[in-house]
């Protein structure tokens, strides 16, 4: 990506070479109008030379303005981009959906990233406007008159066209993300809506926001449209009335015929103040970029301390733990230690938090009140090297990220090596099959069609270097038995670290040292399955399952 200094440099040289373009473009008419009569009265002179040199700056000047007009909201984006994905991924689930993150990306910044020239080029175009009026002052006060009762129309349209544009690009852009929102999802699922045969169903769900999206493009349409008929008609009647009175002031004896043509061309350029529209009209688009980008980015991130975990077994420590989601409680007032070294089960009914008690476990997210404690260190104090050495987390749908296989069971680790890798495989029974694939742990990942089964092995596999604590949010449950029965069995033998189990059969439960029963975000008992399986209460968690 693009730094930010190149960035700030190419506005600035535009913001110089718009200048002096400007300023070269509202010295001309007075300079040929002056060479005019210095011609016709006793030939070449001074002016001639002026009015030359005042064509070669704006020969050499415009094309670089243009040029950094380009390359500036070019940086820009780039910049807004970069930030935009570093701090969504920072902020993991709480960023929004996949659709709407991808639409702010992609269109917000790019709206946003023309901010700065909008805004350059808006204010500087006003320069030739506001000393048009100030030249047509100089050479006759009578001559501001006509142009100045135009001007104020046009000014209050400005305002209105700048009002309009901002409201309806904010609604297309939200109207657009929610589209991408719906696509994004219909298309990971797929499957299951090709299975349900219910496409027609998910086309029109997809594009029920359409009409909206449509509606809101034509009214933009509509806003343009109408300020460009309004500029259409002022502007010409600016200038109209300009050269009406210059003529009358030419028959009068109190203009010049150069002074005449002075005027003509100031107002021509005062008459430009309804291109001023559809410069702030991109000042308008690019403000409500900005604030869809600025809803991402003014989401506080979690912040990683300095601390480096001190050696320890992997005990795991929730102090007084409360964790909302929407505003809902999902954990209350949760306390309790998990041993180290031991496989510890969390189950539970649908809704009693266990999830969410993985998550803080894993520090994807933080909670509310109380905090969360590693070996007796808050994990907000620990940094982000040691927390990913020495945690991982394995998920009941993994999304596998990399290049290759091998990349994806390698991505978190500092220098993997192939035979921490192979390792890793055979420990969460994937080597099979990916010993199968054609070019092994080196097959392109987008090119390996996998099981759920076969996924949930390959994310177990990418979690399995955590050194400390391995926390499993379901993850086995799309294997056969079988194999299940083989993880679990290394799982919960001896072992140097910590085993964090969200369980949901009870035959897993009764593998683990010890269950953590939640019930309504409540821990309602700590003990070994066989223990509680007395409860009905607590039989009833599995259902039909039997210990």
């Amino acid at each position: 990506m693009v730094p930010a200094g190149p960035r700030r440099s190419t506005l600035v040289l535009l913001a110089v070479t718009a200048g002096l373009c400007a300023v070269a473009e509202l010295a001309l008419p007075l300079a040929i109008g002056r060479t005019v009569d210095e011609v016709s009265r006793r030939g070449a002179g001074p002016w001639l030379a002026a009015s030359v040199l005042l064509i070669a700056v704006l020969v050499v000047a415009d094309p670089i303005r243009d040029l950094a007009a380009g390359l500036a909201p070019a940086y820009r984006t780039a910049e807004l981009r970069r930030r935009l994905v570093r701090h969504s991924l920072n902020l993991g689930g709480r960023a929004g959906s996949p659709g709407d993150v991808v639409s702010r990306v992609m269109t917000g910044a790019a709206d946003a990233g023309q901010g700065g020239v909008a805004l350059v080029l808006a204010v500087i175009g006003m320069v030739p406007v506001l000393g048009a009026v100030a030249a047509l002052a100089y050479l006759d006060g009578r001559l501001v008159a006509g142009y100045l009762a135009g001007a104020v129309v046009i000014t209050a349209l400005l305002r209105r066209h700048v009002r309009d544009t901002s409201g309806t690009v904010l609604r297309y852009q939200r109207a657009q993300a929610d589209i991408a929102e719906r696509l994004s999802e219909a298309i990971a699922g797929s499957r299951t809506i090709a299975a349900a045969a219910t496409v027609p169903t998910e086309i029109r769900r997809c594009l029920r926001p359409l009409p909206a999206l449509s509606a809101e493009g034509a009214r933009t349409w509509h806003v343009l449209a109408r300020s460009a008929g309004q500029g259409a008609l002022t502007g010409p009647l600016l200038q109209l009335s300009v050269v009406a009175i210059g003529g009358w002031l030419l028959f009068a004896g109190r203009l010049t015929p150069g002074e005449l043509l002075a005027a003509i061309q100031y107002g021509a350029m005062g008459a430009g103040i309804g291109g001023l529209v559809a410069g702030f009209g991109r000042v308008a688009r690019a403000r409500a970029g900005a604030r869809r980008v600025a809803e991402i980015l003014d989401r506080p991130a979690p912040r990683h301390g300095p601390r480096p975990l001190p050696p320890g077994p992997g005990t795991l420590t929730f102090e007084s733990v409360t964790a909302r989601v929407a505003g809902e409680p999902v954990l209350r007032d949760v306390s309790l230690t998990v041993p180290g070294g031991r496989p510890v089960a969390v189950v539970g009914r649908s809704g009693s938090g266990k999830s969410v008690l993985a998550s803080l476990a894993a520090r994807l997210t933080d909670p509310d009140e109380g905090r969360v404690c590693l070996d007796g260190v808050p994990l907000t104090e620990v940094s982000a090297e040691s927390l990913r050495r020495e945690i991982g987390v394995a998920f009941e749908r993994p999304v596998l990220v990399g290049a290759t296989v091998g990349a994806a069971v390698a991505l978190g680790q500092e220098r993997p090596q192939p035979y921490t890798v192979d390792a890793a495989l055979r420990a969460a029974r994937a080597d099979t099959f990916v010993s199968r694939l054609p070019q092994g742990m080196g097959t392109p990942l987008a090119e390996t069609p996998l099981s759920g089964g076969e996924a949930q092995r390959l994310g177990l596999a990418r979690a399995w270097h955590a050194r400390r604590l391995l926390v499993l949010d379901d993850a086995t449950s799309s294997l056969d038995t079988a194999t299940e029965a083989e993880i679990l069995q290394l799982l919960t033998g001896e072992s140097q670290r910590t085993h964090l189990i969200v369980a949901h059969r009870a035959g897993t439960a009764a593998r683990c040292a010890s269950v953590v029963w939640l019930e309504a975000g409540r821990v309602r008992a700590i003990a070994p399955h066989r223990q509680l399986w007395h409860d009905p209460d607590y039989r009833a968690v599995f259902g039909g399952d039997a210990a």
